[in-house]
């Protein structure tokens, strides 16, 4: 079981609710499972508190998500409530405005489909709308429409 464990992680790093998951899909006994998650986590090979650091940093990076999205998303993946509010928290200290600066990216990433509306307040809407979807709260979303042009 552990080498089952072993090989899911091989791809890239996951939390321990989807190795739990996984494990207990592929027909493995739950009280074993809790004890290959626990040696897996002693080991140092599954860390939900850096796994949720490194889920925000990629997405930060490749595809700009809204603090509401980030929570969702790493609420899906399992991680613990108070790892989520601490990730949450370590991102708003190195980067203060990390949701408006994600924001700003998503909006640049749209701006040719944005650009071919020709009304601009239909185009603040698309944007506001946009922004909503990708999680963004509605201050932020309402700070960054007023911006476009």
């Amino acid at each position: 079981m552990l080498e089952a464990a072993l090989r899911f992680l091989e791809s890239r790093q996951r939390s321990a609710a989807e190795v739990r998951r996984r494990l207990l899909f592929r027909g493995y006994r739950a009280d074993l499972v809790e004890g290959c998650i626990t040696r897996l986590e002693e080991l140092g090979v599954i860390d939900d508190a850096a796994f949720a650091r490194a889920w925000v940093e990629s997405r930060d990076r490749a595809r700009p998500r809204g603090e509401r999205a980030l929570r969702q998303e790493l609420r899906v993946k399992g991680i613990d409530r108070a790892v989520v509010d601490d990730t949450i928290a370590e991102r708003e200290e190195r980067r203060p405005l990390a949701d408006e600066d994600a924001g700003r990216r998503l909006l640049e990433r749209y701006a040719a489909s944005l650009a071919r509306v020709p009304d601009p307040r239909a185009r603040r809407q698309r944007a506001y709308a946009l922004l909503a979807r990708h999680g963004f709260d509605p201050e932020t979303a309402a700070s960054l429409t007023r911006t476009l042009e």
